[in-house]
């Protein structure tokens, strides 16, 4: 079994739902990601999604494509991300903790499928969310990340045809990706009505564990979602507190990676509290 199939089965076993923050790999810098990555766990994240930085993001909004933008303006290399990963596998806080990247798949093709999984193993990833990989042509990496234990997560959206959403789940691996919305990411105040019914259908037609996101804005957003899903995936809103934090403690000049690890762990810390509440 899979880190991420382990998972999600101990998981199940204690009736709880899993909390994957994301995190822009670099944003301001690695030792911030790192100690950020860290302070959720703390908190009580079950697994993390690790940004790779891309000049032309497909569905973030405006919240991580500049956290793309910081980072890429930093001098970010895919480099970096495998260090990360390193660090965090170094990290005892961490290292227990699944990692997946979400990665554009030109950055997969550019330096090959099966070096890139590879590379992201030796790193401590045991997955990849590839947004703008199209199920007609993911056959080929699919089965390289079968062969090698790698969890392939593809991503459903509320306008993917019933028949896509099944072919897409057969050629995922770990869980699949739930998009709440129609449209780019960012925090809301309101979610689809037909949301709940349209992962209820999803769930009856695989195995796969059903992780929701785009959308969750804060507690109350994720406790209305904990109980239809497997997990929650929480970006722009911690992105976007880590961005916030940083900024303010080099203006009063106090610890910026401090201030991001302690914001970003209060903010996790009241994401686990209202999933277990609900």
């Amino acid at each position: 079994m899979t880190p991420l199939q382990n998972l999600f089965e101990s998981l199940r076993g204690q009736n709880r739902k899993a909390l994957m923050p994301f995190l822009t790999t670099g944003d301001p810098n690695i030792d911030t990601t790192e100690a950020v990555v860290a302070a959720a766990r703390r908190a009580g994240a079950d697994l993390c999604e690790i940004g790779v930085p891309y000049s032309d993001p497909i569905a973030d909004g405006p919240v991580i494509q500049a956290s793309y933008q910081r980072a890429l303006d930093a001098g970010f290399k895919l480099q970096h991300v495998w260090d990360l990963g390193q660090h965090l596998t170094d990290n005892a806080d961490v290292a227990a903790m699944p990692r997946v990247t979400m990665v554009s798949y030109s950055i997969i093709y550019r330096i090959g499928m099966a070096k890139y999984v590879e590379q992201a193993m030796q790193a401590g990833y045991c997955g990849a969310i590839v947004p703008d990989l199209l199920v007609e042509e993911a056959d080929e990496f699919s089965k390289v990340c079968q062969e090698k234990g790698f969890d392939l997560i593809q991503l459903v959206t509320p306008t993917t045809t019933r028949d896509r959403q099944c072919r897409i789940a057969e050629l995922s691996s770990g869980f699949l990706y739930y998009v709440s919305v129609t449209g780019i990411t960012g925090e809301r105040t309101a979610l689809p009505a037909d949301l709940v019914d349209n992962v209820g259908w999803l769930r009856e037609q695989t195995e796969l564990p059903i992780c929701i996101g785009f959308g969750i804005s804060g507690p109350e957003t994720a406790a209305q979602l904990a109980p239809v899903s497997d997990g929650l995936i929480v970006g722009s809103a911690i992105v976007r507190r880590v961005a916030a934090a940083v900024a303010q403690a080099n203006e009063s000049g106090t610890d910026p990676v401090k201030a991001a690890a302690d914001e970003a762990g209060e903010f996790c810390r009241s994401l686990r509290s209202a999933i277990d509440a609900a």
